[in-house]
This record gives structure tokens, C-alpha cells and sequence, in this order.
């Protein structure tokens, strides 16, 4: 634990050299990193952060919305790791990262989105059950009630798996000890009286943040930094073909601003936890890229 206006837990997987900070998605923490964080420590430091409300770190009166998350993250990369690093973000965890790039360019040596929480283009296609998901969530009151009755019927183990069903094009092949974990901390925060409250204050702030498109947008237009966006093609389980593609081609274009690399990994919304080697070796590649223009840049 570190002490941010209250406790903030990190998962350190050691390494040395140049330093990585992985940023978890909504409702994940750092047991989403335990495959990825060890091979990636071959290259470099790295350390999984939990935000707010999310895996062991507890709001203690701190707020759970992706702008303060980010200010979070900004901090701890102020205080604990001293110096420009490399972000790691899934999901709302790219979406805080990008943000941070934005707010705290002096800080970020370089940008790594895995299927990053984005505004999405006109005409692209989304999951059923994810859309069904979100808009329950908006409901104030009935969000609450949706997560306690699906936690109560479903248990840890079953909500692991449909989560993984839900996100995972080849569930199979995630390794089995990294379900048995998901399991183990899922049993965890069903006992935490905040999780759900939080889950949807974080939620709502997701939503908010990327119906404000065009000032987002805007944003992300100031970053600097060299990126790698990983994105995968979700929608084509549910959607045509082309959205995927659209998606895809619409991120990089939008975020790459001529600095950095885009790449998609076939069919899978966590390719992280599906292949974690494909994934590090990206990554490794992108730190190393990262980390020359850093210095480029700095001169």
C-alpha cells in the first residue's frame, strides 16, 4: 500500500529499467495483470495500480469517476515512480490514461491502449448484453439493484466465468490458474459493503465522459506521447464485420496523431489474458519505441 489521501494498493512484479504502470478496466483490479505483469518485469519495472474502489484499494471518502481516478494516477506516478513511464490501460483504464497523457504530458513517456474505453464511430455496432449492462447501470437506484441480484445469483465462480464468456472470443484458453484467481478476489469484493456503489459512481463517470465526445476528443489532440493501441474486434461477434474495422481504423487514426503504432490482436476483447507472450512482446516493443521518443523529444 501507498499513502495518496488514503491508501492506495499496488501490485510491484519488480524488474528493472525503464518504469510501466498497468491500469486495470471497469470492475477489474490487479489480478487482471498477473499473467502480463511478470513478462513484462523481463523488460522492464512494472506495477499494477488498483484505483479507487477497485481491487484492494478503498475509497476512504475519495471518488471513484475517471477524473479522479486519473488525478490518482497522476499522483502516484508524481510520488512513487518518479520519473516519465509508460501507461498500460484496459478499457476504462485506457480511457484514465489517456487523460493523464493529456493533463500531465510531462509524465508520460509513452501510451499502451488495450481496447480502450473510446467514444465509439457513427454507426458502429456494440454488444447486446454490454449495452443492456450500461444502460441499466444509468438508473440511479436500479443500477444498485441489478448488481446485488446478479451477484446473488450468479456467486463468484459462475460470474467469473460469464464474465469471461462475455469478453472473451476463446474463454478456453485463458489460463486456468488466472480464473482461479479471478474467483478468489471475486468472492473477495462481494464482501466489500462499497463495491457496488462505487462500481456505478465509476460507471456513470465512463458513460458522462464519452457522450462528451468532441471535449474528449479535444483532449486527446494535445497528447504528445507515442502510443501503441492494441484493439481487438469485439463487435464482429455481434455485428458486421466492418464496424470492427471501422472501429479499429477510427481509434488509430484519431489517437495516433503520426507517432505511434496501431496493431489489431484477432477476435479477442483481452487478448492480455488470452496470449499473454503476443501481448508483451507488443508491448515490450512499444516500450522501447516509447521510450526513444521520450528522449527524442526531450533533447
Amino acid at each position: 500500500m501507498v499513502d495518496l489521501d488514503g491508501p492506495v494498493h499496488v501490485a510491484d512484479f519488480g524488474g528493472e529499467g525503464p518504469a510501466i504502470v498497468l491500469v486495470h478496466g471497469l470492475g477489474g483490479s490487479y489480478v487482471n495483470w498477473l499473467a502480463t505483469g511478470p513478462l513484462l518485469a523481463r523488460s522492464a519495472r512494472v506495477v499494477a495500480l488498483d484505483l479507487v474502489a477497485f481491487g484492494r484499494t478503498p475509497p476512504e471518502g475519495r471518488s471513484s469517476g475517471v477524473g479522479a481516478n486519473a488525478d490518482l494516477l497522476a499522483r502516484f506516478i508524481e510520488e512513487e515512480i518518479r520519473g516519465p513511464c509508460v501507461v498500460v490501460g484496459n478499457s476504462m483504464g485506457g480511457m484514465i490514461s489517456l487523460m493523464t497523457a493529456a493533463r500531465r504530458p510531462e509524465q508520460i513517456a509513452g501510451v499502451v491502449l488495450v481496447d480502450a474505453a473510446l467514444p465509439r464511430p457513427s454507426g458502429a455496432g456494440i454488444d447486446g448484453a454490454v449495452a443492456l449492462a450500461f444502460a441499466s447501470y444509468a438508473v440511479p437506484g436500479f443500477g444498485e439493484v441489478v448488481l446485488r441480484a446478479r451477484a446473488l445469483r450468479m456467486g463468484p465462480e459462475r460470474y467469473v466465468h460469464e464474465m469471461l464468456d462475455l469478453v472473451c472470443a476463446h474463454p478456453s484458453r485463458v489460463p486456468p490458474d488466472l480464473v482461479v484467481a479471478h474467483v478468489a478476489f471475486a468472492r473477495e469484493r462481494f464482501q466489500m459493503p462499497y463495491a457496488d456503489r462505487m462500481f456505478l459512481d465509476a460507471a456513470r463517470s465512463l458513460m458522462i465522459t464519452l457522450a462528451g465526445k468532441r471535449r474528449f476528443l479535444a483532449s486527446v489532440d494535445t497528447i504528445t506521447a507515442p502510443a501503441l493501441i492494441i484493439q481487438s474486434m469485439l463487435v464482429a461477434k455481434t455485428a458486421r464485420p466492418e464496424h470492427a474495422t471501422e472501429a479499429f481504423t477510427w481509434s488509430t487514426s484519431a489517437l495516433l496523431a503520426g507517432v505511434g503504432i496501431g496493431m489489431a490482436l484477432g477476435g479477442t476483447l483481452v487478448e492480455y489474458w488470452q496470449s499473454p507472450a503476443a501481448f508483451c512482446a507488443a508491448g515490450t516493443a512499444a516500450i522501447a519505441a516509447a521510450a526513444g521518443a521520450y528522449l527524442l523529444r526531450e533533447r
